[in-house]
C-alpha cells in the first residue's frame, strides 16, 4: 500500500485524501509490465501497458479483459462516456476503435506514432459515430451512411499533437506551441492558449488537460495552471468571428512540474513530479510525487494540503511517466505510474474519526461520531467512548473519566458494572461514586454496597453524603447498617456515623431508633421526622430530651399535637425538671387561659421561681388561680408589686396602700393606687400617712387637686414644716382649679347650644302636617278614621306619634290637667304624644 506522508510530520492538521495502492491483478501486471496509461470509467478501468496490451479491471484491480493490441507501448485509452466503446492507440502508429459489447470494430495503421485517440464522449449513439487521433495531424473520423470511415484533418503543422480531451461539442488539444479548443458544431477553432515556458521539452514535460464541466477547461503545463472558460459572444460581436470565445479566469504558477490534473467541487488535486538535490551526491535526483489540493485565486493560489507519494520506482521516473485520471462520480483519483498504480480518496467521516483517534482527539472524535451517526459505517459511539475513557484514566483525570461515563455508558449495566470493576482495580472508586446511575438503570446491589465500604473506609463525611443522596433500595440496607454500627464500635461518639446510621434506620423505617439518635445529637431534623412519620407514640418518653434540644419548637409541636400527647402527660414528663414544665405551661396559658386551670396553682410557684416579669400578667389574667395561695406565695418571696395586686384583689386596698407607702415608698404609686380605688377613706389614709412626710406632702398637692379638696391635705400641714417646691405646688392647684372652671364652663356652653338646637329640631318636626287617609283607622274603634260619607261633618285628634282617634273615642279630659295625651304612648311609657291638630268638618 502506498504511504502517503505530510509535509510536517508533527503537523497536527488533518490531511484531506487517504490513499491506497491498486493491487490483485494489477501487482501482477506491473511485475512483469509497466503502466502507460490508464482510463478511468464509474465502472471499471481499462490498463494499457509498454508491452502493448489492454487490460480491462474492477474498481479493486482486479483483471476482467486481456486485448492484446501490439508489441510496443500503449499510448491512449478513450472510452465514451456509456463506457461501451474503447479507442486504443499504439507508439508503432495503430489506432483501433472497437465495441466491448458489439462486433463493430476499426482498424487504422499510420506511419507514425499516434499518441492521442478520442472517441466521441456519446458514440454510443449512431450520429456520434466519431472519434480524433492525433500524431503529427489532428485527424477527425466520422462513419459515413456506408459504414466507411472519413478522415478529415482538424489541424496540423505545429507539432506533434500530444493530449486531447473531447467534452461535449468542444474538442481541446495540445500540441508543441499551446493549446486549442475546437467548436464541433461550428468546426471553428475558438482559441489559441500558446505554453507559458517554451524551454521545456513538450515531450518530456507534457500538456495536462482536464474538463472540470462541459465549458471549463483546465490547463497544466510544466508549473503553469490556467482555468479557462468558454462563453457565448454576443451578436453585436460576432462579425466574422466565432460564436464562442474563451477567458482564462484563473491563472497562476505552482512550485513543481505539473503531471496531471482533476476537478474537486471548487478546488483543484494536481498531481506534481519533483526534483531535489541529493544530500549525499549534491546532485539533481527524482524525489517523491506530490498530489496537493488547490484553491485557485484570480491572480494565486492557496495550498489546502499536500501529500508525497512513495510509489514503486520513483526514482526512476520522469514527468511524462505520471498520469492522473479521476472518476467524477465518487471523487476517485488514480495516480498512474509505471510500476505502481494510487488510488486517492476524499477522506470520509469515518476517516476523519480514525485521524482524531490517532491524535487522541477523543472529545471531538466523539463529537463527530455522534453528529455523524447515521452515516458513519466503521465506527461506532460507544467504542470511542470506552477509548476515551480508557485514555482519561491511563492519564491519571479520574474525575473526568468517571464523569463521562455517564453520557458515554448511557442505561448499558453490563458496561457500567465492568468499569465500577476498573475504577476498584486503579484504587478510584470514589471518583466514580458521583456518577453512579440512581434510576433507570440501577446496577447489581453489590455495585453501590462496593463503593459505600471504600467510603466507609477512608471517608466518613463521603459515606454521610452517598447515604444521604443515593435512594434506600440501591443497596442493601442491612448490611450496611451493620457495618456502621461495627465502625461506631471503635468511635461511639462519631457524630457522622451516628447522624448517617439515623438515616438508615429511617429508610429501613426504624423510626423510634432513628429518633433516639437524632435527639442525642440535637439535629435540627427531629422535628421534621416526628411530624413526618407521626412518631408522636414513640416521643411519649423523649419530651424532655426534645425540650432540652430547642424548647420553642418542642413546645409548638407538643400543643399542635394536643390530641396525640395530652397536656397531663407532658406535665407528669416534666415534672423533674421544672423550668421546662414552666415554658410548656407558660405557652400553653398563652394560648388558651382555660386548658390548664388545673395547674394555675403550680405556675405560681413557677412563675415566683423563673419568670417572676410574667407573675404579675399571670395572676391579671388567670380566673383560676387561688389567691390566697398566691399571696402566701408572694409574701414569702417579698413581691411587693404582686402582693399590692393581690390584696387589692382580694378587698384589701387598705393594707395594699400601706404596703405601697411603706415598702415601696412612692407617693406616685400610692396616688395612681388610690385613683384605681376611687375610695375616700383611701385618700384619708394617704393624707395622714404623708402628712409628716414633705417629700410625699408634695406629691400629695402636685396630683390631688382633681380628686380630693386640696383644703383638707393644707388644713393639716404643721406650721413650720419645710415643704419642697411648696410654691410650684401651689401654683399648680390654682391651675388645675382654673381649668376645672374653664372645663365646667365649656361644657355649659356645649349643653346650651345643643339644648336650643334639639328644641328648634322638635319644633320644626312638631309644625309639619300629618297625612290622612281613608287606610288610617281609629285606634280606639279600629274603624276608618274618615267616614265613608264626605258630606257628613267629623272630628279627628291626631298626636305627634301619629296615633288617630276619633274626637269622640277620646276620655274627656280633667280640668285639672287640660293636656290632652295618646293613650297608647302613655300607657307603653314612651312618654306622652300631645293632641297636633284636631279636624273638624
Amino acid at each position: 500500500m502506498a504511504e502517503a506522508e505530510e509535509k510536517e510530520d508533527e503537523s497536527e492538521e488533518e490531511p484531506k485524501l487517504k490513499y491506497e495502492r491498486l493491487s490483485n491483478g494489477v501487482t501482477e501486471i506491473l511485475q512483469k509490465d509497466a503502466a502507460s496509461c490508464m482510463t478511468v470509467h464509474e465502472k471499471f478501468l481499462a490498463l494499457g501497458t509498454h508491452y502493448g496490451k489492454v487490460y480491462l479491471l474492477d474498481v479493486q484491480g482486479n483483471i476482467t479483459q486481456k486485448v492484446d493490441v501490439s508489441p510496443v507501448k500503449i499510448n491512449q485509452i478513450s472510452l465514451d462516456e456509456s463506457g461501451e466503446h474503447m479507442g486504443i492507440c499504439s507508439e508503432d502508429g495503430k489506432v483501433q476503435v472497437f465495441g466491448l459489447y458489439s462486433g463493430e470494430e476499426f482498424h487504422e495503421t499510420f506511419d507514425c506514432p499516434i499518441k492521442i485517440v478520442a472517441v466521441h464522449p456519446q458514440f454510443v449513439r449512431s450520429h456520434c459515430k466519431q472519434f480524433v487521433t492525433g500524431g503529427k495531424k489532428l485527424l477527425l473520423y466520422e462513419k459515413t451512411w456506408m459504414n466507411r470511415w472519413k478522415p478529415s484533418v482538424l489541424h496540423e503543422g505545429e507539432g506533434n499533437i500530444r493530449n486531447v480531451k473531447w467534452r461535449g461539442h468542444l474538442i481541446a488539444w495540445a500540441n508543441n506551441m499551446g493549446v486549442k479548443i475546437l467548436d464541433m458544431i461550428s468546426k471553428q477553432r475558438i482559441t489559441n492558449v500558446p505554453r507559458d515556458d517554451i524551454s521545456l521539452r513538450p515531450d518530456m514535460y507534457p500538456c495536462s488537460l482536464c474538463w472540470k464541466d462541459n465549458l471549463t477547461l483546465i490547463i497544466g503545463w510544466g508549473t503553469s495552471v490556467k482555468i479557462c472558460s468558454v462563453k457565448e459572444r454576443h451578436a453585436s460581436e460576432m462579425r466574422d468571428l466565432p460564436s464562442r470565445y474563451v477567458e482564462i479566469i484563473f491563472q497562476f504558477d505552482t512550485e513543481f512540474y505539473i503531471s496531471g490534473l482533476a476537478p474537486l467541487c471548487d478546488q483543484l488535486v494536481v498531481l506534481s513530479y519533483v526534483k531535489e538535490v541529493s544530500e549525499k551526491t549534491e546532485m539533481e535526483c527524482c524525489a517523491r510525487p506530490r498530489l496537493d489540493i488547490i484553491q485557485p485565486l484570480p491572480e494565486s493560489c492557496e495550498e489546502i494540503s499536500s501529500d508525497a507519494l512513495t510509489v514503486r520506482g520513483f526514482q526512476e521516473n520522469e514527468c511524462r511517466d505520471y498520469h492522473l485520471e479521476h472518476s467524477e462520480g465518487e471523487s476517485l483519483f488514480y495516480i498512474i505510474s509505471p510500476r505502481d498504480i494510487v488510488v486517492a480518496k476524499e477522506r470520509d467521516q469515518d476517516d476523519h474519526i480514525d485521524w482524531l483517534l490517532e491524535k487522541k482527539k477523543y472529545e471531538e472524535a466523539l463529537m463527530a461520531a455522534e453528529i455523524s451517526q447515521k452515516t458513519i459505517k466503521k465506527h461506532r459511539i460507544l467504542d470511542i467512548g470506552l477509548a476515551y475513557i480508557n485514555h482519561l484514566v491511563e492519564k491519571g483525570e479520574y474525575d473526568l473519566a468517571a464523569r463521562k461515563c455517564q453520557k458515554i455508558l448511557g442505561k448499558n449495566t453490563e458496561l457500567w458494572e465492568f468499569e465500577v470493576y476498573k475504577f476498584k482495580e486503579i484504587g478510584q472508586l470514589k471518583a466514580i461514586s458521583r456518577y453512579l446511575p440512581r434510576r433507570d438503570p440501577i446496577l447489581k446491589p453489590l455495585i453501590y454496597e462496593m463503593v459505600l465500604h471504600e467510603f466507609l473506609e477512608s471517608d466518613y463525611e463521603g459515606f454521610a453524603m452517598l447515604i444521604k443522596e443515593w435512594p434506600g433500595d440501591l443497596y442493601n440496607n442491612a448490611i450496611i447498617v451493620q457495618v456502621v454500627v461495627d465502625h461506631l464500635k471503635k468511635d461511639p461518639q462519631n457524630r457522622t456515623l451516628l447522624r448517617t446510621l439515623a438515616e438508615l434506620y429511617t429508610y429501613d423505617q426504624r423510626y423510634g431508633k432513628a429518633l433516639e439518635i437524632y435527639l442525642t445529637l440535637r439535629h435540627k431534623d427531629v422535628f421534621q421526622l416526628i411530624h413526618k412519620h407521626n412518631l408522636f407514640s414513640s416521643i411519649r418518653d423523649k419530651i424532655v430530651l426534645l425540650m432540652d434540644f430547642d424548647s420553642e419548637k418542642a413546645v409548638d409541636m407538643l400543643l399542635d399535637n394536643e390530641d396525640k400527647i395530652s397536656i397531663d402527660r407532658v406535665v407528669e414528663e416534666l415534672e423533674n425538671r421544672p423550668e421546662l414544665q414552666h415554658v410548656y405551661l407558660h405557652k400553653l396559658f398563652k394560648r388558651d387561659h382555660h386548658k390548664g386551670q388545673k395547674y394555675h396553682e403550680k405556675q405560681i410557684s413557677l412563675y415566683a421561681e423563673y419568670d417572676r416579669p410574667n407573675l404579675l400578667p399571670f395572676l391579671r389574667d388567670s380566673t383560676h388561680c387561688p389567691l390566697e395561695k398566691a399571696l402566701e406565695i408572694c409574701q414569702q418571696r417579698n413581691f411587693v408589686e404582686e402582693t399590692v395586686y393581690l390584696l387589692s384583689r382580694m378587698g384589701n386596698s387598705r393594707s395594699a396602700l400601706k404596703m405601697i407607702m411603706e415598702e415601696l415608698y412612692d407617693v406616685d404609686k400610692a396616688i395612681e393606687f388610690a385613683k384605681e380605688q376611687d375610695d375616700g377613706e383611701l385618700w384619708e389614709d394617704l393624707i395622714l400617712y404623708s402628712i409628716d412626710k414633705p417629700p410625699f406632702i408634695t406629691g400629695l398637692l402636685n396630683n390631688i387637686g382633681t380628686h380630693v379638696d386640696p383644703i383638707l391635705l393644707i388644713h393639716r400641714i404643721k406650721e413650720g414644716m419645710e415643704i419642697p417646691n411648696l410654691r410650684d405646688s401651689l401654683v399648680k392647684i390654682l391651675q388645675d382649679y382654673n381649668l376645672q372652671i374653664l372645663l365646667r364652663e365649656g361644657c355649659k356652653k356645649i349643653l346650651v347650644a345643643d339644648s336650643l338646637s334639639l328644641l328648634k329640631k322638635m319644633h320644626r318636626t312638631q309644625m309639619k302636617g300629618v297625612r290622612v287617609d281613608e287606610e288610617n283607622i281609629c285606634e280606639s274603634c279600629l274603624s276608618p278614621i274618615l267616614p265613608s260619607d264626605a258630606s257628613k261633618s267629623f272630628s279627628v285628634t291626631v298626636f305627634h306619634c301619629r296615633h288617630m282617634f276619633h274626637k269622640e273615642c277620646l276620655p274627656v279630659p280633667s280640668t285639672m290637667s287640660p293636656l290632652q295625651f295618646c293613650n297608647i304612648c302613655s300607657a307603653k311609657h314612651r312618654g306622652p304624644g300631645s293632641a297636633i291638630l284636631e279636624m273638624k268638618k
